[in-house]
């Protein structure tokens, strides 16, 4: 069995640079009471100028990715897109970067994990590579929220969090033992299913409902979050996924030399610091300048380490995440 270890890595974020004061223009709020709740200064919301989606945004953050491993477009085997907004109910992101990217004709594969997106795609690109079907895949994150966001004080404490961006890897094939991915874990518990999620557009409410209802009040349509229950469950299930991965490779949280944490919430990332005894420069924040990208949100901030030098060969690195569904899993490498 081979291992997989990831080659290159890319990021994307609009130029749209949106701040909390920013949001005041169409809802009541302040930036003291976004940054108390949730650490963020500011987000990047696409600028439907430019013409960039979800989709795009991959590509882009892709080619750098590509570019970085020291490949070309048609040294990949696979694709596996993961993002909770994708540009059209279908098809998925996947097949519309193949397109964008003039890749040859190799498969496309979407995650639909939210938050924890990235986590699961990276899991399931490691079994193709260690099983030896492929040799260079491409994984990416990316999300479009800003589209689909309600702007009103009503959907204020959902609106505040969000922002658009995305990320890409490149995961290899490497015959290096005891380096790269050495395992990942992955969990649900369905029951919570609504504590956050869209319930619409969906097959269950599609279009001749929306055509026949037309009812401004329906806030079906936007997303929901009950933020005290999902943190609660958050802070447990963020350090049980990160036991899980030091027990199963025999390691001490003392061994950990960098944690990149879904950026959920501020609070959340330093919850779970202060729980494994972290020093500031062992944990990677960045939801300050970019909110929640959700799918896109742990292959950024993984990528931003790793450009600023905080990520050195054979550094144990872990991500974690957890978000809707409720899923959550972690992944630990040794760089």
């Amino acid at each position: 069995m081979y291992n997989s270890k990831i080659t290159g890595l890319g990021y994307f974020v609009p130029d749209n640079i949106v701040t909390n004061n920013d949001l005041k223009a169409f809802m009541e709020t302040s930036d003291e009471w976004i940054q108390e709740r949730t650490g963020i200064e500011e987000r990047r919301w696409i600028d439907p100028a430019t013409g960039d989606n979800t989709s795009s945004m991959g590509a882009k953050a892709a080619k750098i990715a590509i570019e970085r491993a020291g490949l070309t477009k048609d040294d990949i085997d696979f694709i596996i897109f993961a993002t909770l907004s994708p540009d059209m109910y279908f098809p998925g992101g996947g097949v519309r970067v193949q397109d964008m990217l003039d890749m040859p004709t190799i498969g496309a594969l979407d995650i639909r994990n939210q938050c924890s997106g990235f986590v699961y795609a990276l899991s399931v690109a490691d079994q193709f590579i260690k099983t030896g079907m492929y040799k260079n895949i491409l994984v990416i994150g990316s999300e479009n929220h800003s589209g689909g966001l309600e702007r009103s004080t009503r959907g204020r404490n959902v609106t505040v969090i969000f922002g658009d961006g995305a990320g890409a890897a490149i995961v290899s094939r490497s015959e290096e033992k005891g380096k790269g991915i050495l395992s990942s874990h992955l969990h649900s518990e369905g029951k919570y299913a609504r504590e956050l999620m869209l319930d619409g557009p969906s097959t269950g409410r599609w279009v001749p409902e929306i055509l026949k209802e037309n009812d401004p009040e329906d806030v079906s349509y936007f997303p929901y979050m009950n933020g005290q229950f999902v943190f609660k469950h958050a802070v447990v299930r963020f350090a049980e996924a990160i036991e899980e991965g030091l027990e199963a490779n025999n390691l001490k949280k003392e061994d950990i030399d960098m944690l990149i944490p879904h950026q959920a919430n501020l609070r959340i990332a330093q919850f779970i610091q202060k729980k494994f005894q972290l020093s500031d420069d062992k944990v990677h924040n960045n939801i300050m300048k970019y909110g929640n990208t959700t799918a896109a949100s742990v292959i950024i901030a993984l990528t931003e380490a790793w450009e600023q030098g905080k990520i050195k060969d054979n550094d144990l690195v872990i991500l974690a995440a957890f978000g809707s569904g409720f899923t959550w899993g972690s992944v630990v490498i040794r760089w």
